[in-house]
């Protein structure tokens, strides 16, 4: 399962890994929703937390940890997604920490981001992409469902987030013999946007 960093496009975003060039724009996507992070977000991007969460993504993209993505659309970055979570011998990996501007979302950039993104891993021979969404985040949840992926059930207060609130994550997953009739729907649904 070699998935790398690589850069992805279609015609709707284009998907790049993270270089400095990508900070400063990345950190006024992520300041312009300021209420959403404490609310939902396991870990911070936003105003005084973004640093520290940027310097981490950067630490876990050399290790290897984690493949983070800007997303461009329309010219601009307007948001990020990653994937973390990576297991060769499993052939699992998780797409998660993704984040949109308010005016990125509900249009065209979440699926035209899942759709690179899941290409790419079962392109590499991945046999499970999962996703992980906070219990509370019934927005994330409900494209979760509309992506296709399958809620698999919940985890109970498993992680603690940046402000101290105990989480509960909902799991969903996409497995690869699933991946064509969920391609299809979403290539349905990018079409709509032509």
């Amino acid at each position: 399962m070699p998935l790398t960093s690589t850069r992805l496009e279609n015609r709707f975003v284009r998907l790049e890994p993270f270089e400095e060039s990508h900070k400063e724009p990345l950190r006024a996507a992520c300041d312009a929703d300021p209420n959403l992070w404490p609310a939902v977000y396991y870990t911070s991007l936003g105003g005084a937390q973004f640093d520290a969460g940027w310097d981490s993504l950067r630490q876990q993209q050399a290790s290897g940890a984690r493949i983070p993505f800007a997303v461009i659309h329309g010219g601009q970055v307007v948001g990020l997604s990653t994937f973390t979570a990576l297991s060769a011998a499993n052939r699992s990996v998780e797409i998660g920490t993704t984040y949109y501007r308010p005016d990125a979302r509900g249009g065209v950039v979440n699926p035209a981001t899942k759709r690179l993104m899941l290409e790419h891993a079962f392109a590499a021979g991945t046999g499970r992409v999962a996703f992980q969404v906070d219990q509370i985040n019934l927005r994330s949840q409900a494209a979760m469902s509309k992506l296709g992926a399958v809620r698999e059930g919940v985890l109970r207060d498993d992680k603690v987030t940046w402000t101290g609130r105990v989480r509960s994550s909902v799991i969903f997953s996409i497995l690869a013999g699933e991946w064509p009739q969920v391609r299809g729907r979403l290539d349905e649904r990018l079409a709509a946007f032509d």
